[in-house]
């Protein structure tokens, strides 16, 4: 982010989901900037998303954690809406969803009668939102076809930490978004009460499918570097039940739900306090 050389070794955390490997993550000294180190390049990361129940690609709603992120989602979508008219000032515009998933979002934004561009890497994911929502999803390649100054919205909810070439497609993204439009982003945070809890354990580093972590403070930093302000900032409240849960189940926890339960409780009451707390932000940036 800031091009410093002075690293040093933050954690090693284990791939609990899919490999059982170990990755370190390294923080940048002079802006705090943390990374995956030696993840899989984007042509052989592929394996590490190859489970069947990878839950932002798929519809499976057996077992109690897999329901309630449902049930959660529900609100959160009705939530975002609002978010993205409050902020664009528009009741219907263009928007562009990058990592739209199986389509759950991008189907809400249409319902509500916003032309809508989606992109989505996996192929079955895509398949998903064509098969229900009758979504016609874009590969990652259209990125770079898409018009300068053509949407008045751009969301990445829960991607931004995926994306192997950040700085081009930030880029990209300053040139695709209106001069008034907004640009919405929703990261893990590693600043966070269940992340300082649990540590390397904390489900939402995600090694190596999450290749980069933001703190508050350092994705207000990337987003200057792109020419960007940070207009606001919101906690996720609702990520810490979910990722604390997923994480006392890989610890092996007996009571798991009902521990998870317990901290992601005590993590909603932090970012009460102070909101830069929260398990996850979203970030709403615009044009400086």
């Amino acid at each position: 982010m800031c091009g410093g050389k002075h690293l040093g070794h933050a954690i090693t955390c284990t791939d609990h989901y899919a490999s059982g490997e170990q990755f370190n993550l390294v923080r940048c000294d002079d802006c705090g900037f943390i990374f995956t180190q030696g993840a899989p390049v984007e042509a052989e990361i592929g394996r590490y998303y190859e489970t069947p129940d990878y839950i932002s690609h798929t519809d499976i709603r057996k077992g109690l954690m897999n329901r309630v992120y449902h049930e959660v989602r529900k609100y959160m979508l009705s939530r975002k809406a609002k978010l993205i008219k409050r902020t664009s000032g528009l009741s219907k515009g263009t928007l562009l969803d990058i990592g739209t998933g199986t389509g759950y979002f991008s189907n809400t934004m249409k319902e509500r009668g916003w032309r809508v561009k989606a992109i989505e890497k996996s192929p079955q994911a895509r398949a998903f939102a064509k098969e229900h929502f009758e979504l016609d999803v874009d590969t990652e390649d259209a990125l770079a076809g898409y018009a300068d100054h053509s949407f008045d919205a751009i969301t990445l909810w829960h991607v931004m930490e995926h994306l192997e070439h950040l700085n081009e497609t930030w880029e990209k993204l300053f040139k695709l978004l209106k001069e008034r439009g907004v640009l919405i982003v929703a990261v893990p945070n590693p600043s966070s009460y269940d992340a300082e809890k649990y540590k390397e354990w904390w489900a939402a580093y995600d090694v190596p499918r999450h290749l980069w972590h933001f703190t508050p403070s350092v994705m207000q930093q990337f987003g200057v570097k792109h020419g960007f302000k940070l207009a606001e900032q919101h906690p996720m409240p609702f990520d810490a039940f979910y990722v604390s849960m997923l994480t006392e189940r890989y610890k092996g926890s007996r009571l798991s739900f009902l521990k998870g339960m317990w901290t992601g409780l005590l993590a909603w009451f932090s970012s009460l306090a102070k909101k830069e707390r929260s398990s996850s932000m979203i970030y709403v940036f615009r044009k400086k």
